[in-house]
C-alpha cells in the first residue's frame, strides 16, 4: 500500500455550513409545502357549477329551441337578392372551387345538370359548398339565385314562381 495519506472529507467543513445546508435542504422545503397548502386550500373560490351570476344562471335555465315565426304569404324574394345575399360572397370570388359568376366556361359542364340538378346541388350542397336550403329563403328563392348564377353563364332557365297554395278541403 501507499505510504501517502489522504484525508477525504466532504463539503461541509464547519457547524455553520452544516446548519444552513439542514436548513435550506430539509426545513425550508417543508415551510414551502406547508405555505402552498395554505394558500390552494383558502380563499372564497366558488365549486365547480356554484356560479349564481344572473348570466349564469341565465344560461343555466335557457330553452333548447326556439320558434321563429315568419309570414308564409311575403312575396318571393329576387334571384339577385338572394344570389347577393347566400351566393355572392363564394362566386364572385370564385373561392374554393366555386365557378365565378358570368364564367361561361366554369358553367358550361354544369348547365347539362339541369335546372332540378343545380337545384338540388345548392339546397343540398356539393363539395365544399354548405347546404343553402332550410336557411333564411325558401326553396324556390333558392331556385330563383341559381337560375339568377346560371343564366348570368348563357344558360336559358326560366325563374322559378312561388308554389301553388293547397286547396282547402
Amino acid at each position: 500500500m501507499s505510504d501517502a495519506h489522504e484525508d477525504h472529507t466532504g463539503p461541509i467543513k464547519t457547524p455553520t455550513q452544516l446548519l444552513w445546508t439542514s436548513f435550506f435542504f430539509f426545513v425550508a422545503p417543508v415551510f414551502i409545502i406547508i405555505g402552498l397548502v395554505y394558500f390552494v386550500t383558502s380563499g372564497n373560490k366558488p365549486a365547480a357549477g356554484a356560479d349564481t351570476s344572473e348570466l349564469a344562471v341565465a344560461q343555466r335555465i335557457e330553452r333548447v329551441g326556439t320558434v321563429e315565426v315568419r309570414d308564409a304569404n311575403r312575396p318571393l324574394a329576387a334571384g339577385v337578392e338572394v344570389y347577393k345575399a347566400q351566393c355572392a360572397a363564394c362566386h364572385d370570388a370564385g373561392l374554393a372551387g366555386a365557378p365565378k359568376f358570368g364564367d361561361k366556361g366554369a358553367w358550361g359542364g354544369r348547365l347539362g345538370q339541369g335546372y332540378e340538378g343545380l337545384l338540388t346541388s345548392a339546397l343540398k350542397g356539393k363539395g365544399s359548398m354548405g347546404a343553402q336550403g332550410g336557411g333564411a329563403y325558401r326553396d324556390p328563392e333558392i331556385g330563383r339565385a341559381v337560375v339568377h348564377l346560371v343564366n348570368s353563364a348563357g344558360g336559358n332557365f326560366p325563374e322559378p314562381q312561388a308554389p301553388a297554395a293547397a286547396p282547402a278541403q
